[in-house]
């Protein structure tokens, strides 16, 4: 679609995972004009290997994934630029969004940023080699499996804690749940996870390491080694850049939005993990789609996009 350098973009996206490139990819083959702002800190580059993502039965790298998106997205027009999100504000019917001293102006946005797990207390370079070697996991709808009958340690509290444990505990009879910073309160889930034989140890978590083939964790004055550690400490929803729009969110900061992936904020659209909903890679690309097909189709009623 021809337009010139000082038109306003079809599309901003706002981050540059799953969601975000797959939604790029198609708005990119419906000939709008689209950028992606990537601040480069998407959870699926985190991940050393998924054997979740259908068509990759052997499984892939979550950065080999986004790369071969990021190429696919480039090669039909998709601009991206490697910068973190500023601000977003209304400009008339457009949006203007900020981004590292520059500023553009878009005729829709699409959230697209994610959540940021909360890390445990651990060095980076521990924590980096422990993900890389599969000895710290995030996800176990991802990757249980992967720890069939295994020692297994969640790092957690009250129903979050309680509910990740009884999830891995379909698939290893060795499940311990340790409080990360003292004793477990009494939760309503206490009694399903003593009957189902998980091992809830107090905290406080004063260190975690790596010995051979192990990690372990420093509690209460003593060493526990295990094959694999869940962190169930909760996470962050990236969706503070557009709060000034003051959009319908949920309590924790998820965007509300209808089965279009629209938000109430006409223009303004959400998908992936930023959603309440499902956080997997699947799920993101399939709101996507979904998203830039609407972008499409709002755009054409707003543009008339034939002409």
């Amino acid at each position: 679609m021809n337009a010139s350098a000082g038109d306003p973009w079809h599309c901003a996206i706002i981050g540059g995972g799953p969601a975000g490139l797959t939604a790029a990819i198609y708005l990119a083959r419906f000939n709008l004009r689209t950028m992606v702002i990537d601040a480069g800190d998407s959870r699926a580059a985190l991940i050393p290997l998924t054997r979740n993502h259908a068509g990759f039965p052997e499984g892939i790298s979550g950065e080999a994934l986004l790369q071969r998106m990021r190429d696919q997205a480039i090669k039909y027009g998709v601009q991206i630029v490697q910068a973190r999100v500023e601000g977003v504000a209304k400009d008339g019917a457009d949006f203007r969004v900020r981004y590292q001293q520059s500023e553009l102006v878009a005729h829709s946005v699409l959230l697209a940023a994610g959540v940021h797990n909360h890390r445990p207390d651990m060095a980076d370079d521990v924590h980096d080699d422990a993900l890389r070697r599969g000895l710290l996991r995030y996800c176990p709808i991802c990757d249980g499996y992967e720890v069939k009958d295994r020692r297994v340690a969640v790092l957690g509290s009250g129903e979050h804690g309680a509910k990740e444990a009884l999830f891995l505990r379909s698939y290893t009879k060795d499940v311990t749940l340790i409080c990360p910073d003292g004793p477990h309160a009494c939760s309503d889930s206490d009694a399903r996870v003593t009957q189902a034989g998980i091992v809830m140890v107090d905290g406080p978590c004063t260190g975690i390491s790596i010995r051979d083939d192990s990690i372990q964790l420093d509690v209460g004055g003593r060493t526990l080694s295990f094959d694999a550690l869940y962190p169930a400490l909760g996470s962050k929803v990236r969706s503070d850049v557009i709060r000034a729009l003051k959009p319908h969110m949920s309590e924790e900061g998820c965007m509300i939005v209808d089965a279009h992936q629209r938000t109430d904020i006409a223009g303004l659209y959400a998908a992936g993990d930023v959603v309440l909903g499902l956080d997997q890679i699947s799920h993101a690309m399939g709101d996507g789609g979904v998203a830039a097909t609407t972008i499409r189709n709002d755009l054409d009623e707003r543009l008339t996009l034939w002409r």
